[in-house]
């Protein structure tokens, strides 16, 4: 079996790159990191203990970055410094100053498995991982919003076009403003092939049309809680097709998936995912998905 590859959102999740909070977290300034009035550091580290237990469950393998009070308190969020593709990894260059230097630990983590670096974004290009879709093994799709330039997009369809990949890009909307984050992952959550739970008021509306062609059915997110999580309750990580992992405490969204033919399995994060404006994809870097 190989020991890297991901061009799918859904299929098995057999390795995944993950990152520990510990003292930068726990440390973090929340003014300073845009964390929410729900942030507590020591509280975070013991519910993104849970989320690891459910991750485990699944049987996927977890590489270990660990916190070594670097201050980089988003690290665990290590969806964004860097994408997989089944040619190599691409270490991105974030959108956000605070995060610039989490791309050297996920580097390190690939250099240490010898997994090959197909590219890197190069400034002035920005691109972060919670805006990147595979809508097929062919088709990367790519949110251009705060996060994400179209400098960063051009260098990354340069990289994957002799792989026979196409990069298509949509607008999003600002939302809530440039200190927030609104990827186009907050807006569209893959759970199987043919399945998506969305937020149609803020998806690219080519894009909502695209996945209508596509023939992919798409679970509209309850706007109340969507609302109320800030986009969290639609942040959702399959561990195989229709088996997911969402944050607790919204019973809408949950049974929506549930009805779809989805088995969901929640956690408690009010301190970790919605004060700090990640979810459980957000929490992980897939470096190996393959159908079984």
């Amino acid at each position: 079996m190989s020991a890297f590859g991901s061009q799918e959102m859904s299929a098995p999740l057999l390795r995944v790159l993950m990152r520990r909070p510990g003292p930068s977290l726990v440390a973090a300034d929340p003014v300073k990191w845009h964390y929410g009035p729900t942030f507590d550091g020591q509280k975070a580290v013991r519910q993104y203990a849970e989320f690891t237990r459910l991750v485990e469950k699944s049987g996927t393998e977890i590489i270990w970055l660990e916190d070594s009070a670097d201050g980089l308190a988003d690290a665990m969020f290590t969806h964004d410094p860097s994408l997989m593709s089944d040619h190599g990894a691409i270490i991105l260059r974030m959108g956000k100053p605070l995060r610039a230097n989490e791309t050297e630990l996920h580097e390190k983590a690939y250099a240490e498995r010898q997994i090959p670096i197909l590219g890197r974004i190069e400034s002035p290009g920005t691109v972060e991982g919670g805006d990147c879709i595979w809508l097929d093994t062919k088709t990367l799709v790519v949110g251009r919003g705060v996060r994400t330039n179209q400098e960063g997009i051009d260098q990354l369809t340069s990289m994957l076009a002799p792989h026979g990949i196409s990069v298509l890009a949509y607008d999003l909307p600002l939302w809530q403003g440039e200190e927030a984050c609104l990827h186009l992952m907050s807006v569209m959550s893959p759970l199987a092939g043919d399945l998506a739970l969305v937020f149609a008021p803020l998806l690219p509306a080519a894009f909502y049309l695209l996945l209508k062609k596509r023939g992919i059915r798409l679970i509209e997110a309850p706007a109340d809680e969507f609302h109320a999580s800030n986009g969290l309750s639609l942040n959702v990580l399959p561990t195989r097709p229709n088996e997911v992992i969402m944050v607790a405490g919204f019973p809408k969204t949950k049974a929506a998936m549930e009805a779809a033919g989805c088995t969901v399995e929640t956690f408690e994060a009010d301190a970790l995912c919605i004060a700090c404006e990640g979810g459980p994809t957000c929490l992980t870097r897939p470096v190996l998905r393959r159908a079984a």
